[in-house]
C-alpha cells in the first residue's frame, strides 16, 4: 500500500510539473458516495491540459473488515481524460477512463444479478483478485463559489478480473483458483465535492 501511495503522489507531481500548471488549473476532490456509503477513503486531483481538456486521477482504498465477517477490502486507481463542452471545470463533460486494482470481498448478502454478473455469489463466498478495465462517462460540474464546485458523474464500461474463491468471508481454504470474468456495466459513479486553486 505504501508503494501505491508513493506512486499516486509521484504521478500527481509529474502531472503538475509536465503541464506547467498554474493555481487555477488544478482541483482536488473527494467522492461523497464513497465517503458515506462505502466508508472508502478516496481522493482525486484534476489538472487542466488545454482549454477544453483535463486529466482527472482518483484513488480509493478500503482496508478493513466490516461487522459480521463481511469484507469490502479493495484499492482502485482510475485515471480519466475529460473533454468539456464549454470551459473546463464547469458545465457538461464526457470522460474516457481506465481503472485497475485489487479486492478481497465476501459475506455481502444480496440478490443482485446484472448483465451477466451474479453479485449474489458474494453472499456466501469470498472473492480475492485483481481487475483492470476501461469505460466512458458523462458528467456535469456546478460552480458553488469562487473555489468550490460540485460534480456528478456516471460511467459504463468493461472490466476483466482474475480471482480465487473461498467458501466464506473468513475461510482460508480455496475452492477455485485463477478464475476469470468479464464484466460490463457501471464502472463509475461520483458525487464529488471539489476545491479549485
Amino acid at each position: 500500500m505504501k508503494r501505491i501511495g508513493r506512486a499516486t503522489l509521484l504521478c500527481a507531481v509529474l502531472l503538475l510539473w509536465s503541464t506547467g500548471a498554474r493555481g487555477q488549473n488544478v482541483a482536488v476532490k473527494t467522492n461523497l458516495l464513497y465517503d458515506i456509503a462505502a466508508f472508502t477513503v478516496n481522493a482525486g486531483i484534476e489538472v487542466g491540459l488545454a482549454p477544453r481538456w483535463t486529466l482527472d486521477a482518483s484513488a480509493n482504498y478500503n482496508g478493513w473488515t466490516l461487522s459480521h465477517e463481511r469484507r469490502w477490502k479493495h484499492w482502485l486507481v482510475q485515471p480519466e481524460a475529460r473533454y468539456w463542452f464549454c470551459d473546463r471545470f464547469m458545465g457538461h463533460f464526457v470522460g474516457f477512463h481506465a481503472l485497475g486494482g485489487q479486492y478481497n470481498v465476501g459475506g455481502l448478502k444480496n440478490g443482485i444479478r446484472f448483465l451477466g454478473t451474479d453479485f449474489s455469489q458474494l453472499s456466501a463466498k469470498r472473492y480475492q483478485g485483481w481487475f483492470a478495465g476501461a469505460g466512458v462517462a458523462y458528467g456535469h460540474s456546478w460552480i458553488l463559489g469562487r473555489h468550490w464546485n460540485f460534480e456528478g458523474e456516471i460511467g459504463i464500461g468493461w472490466i476483466y478480473t482474475r480471482y480465487d474463491v473461498y467458501p466464506c468471508a473468513s475461510c482460508g481454504r480455496k475452492i477455485a483458483e485463477d478464475a476469470h470474468h468479464n464484466y460490463f456495466g457501471p464502472t463509475k459513479a461520483a458525487l464529488n465535492l471539489i476545491y479549485s486553486f
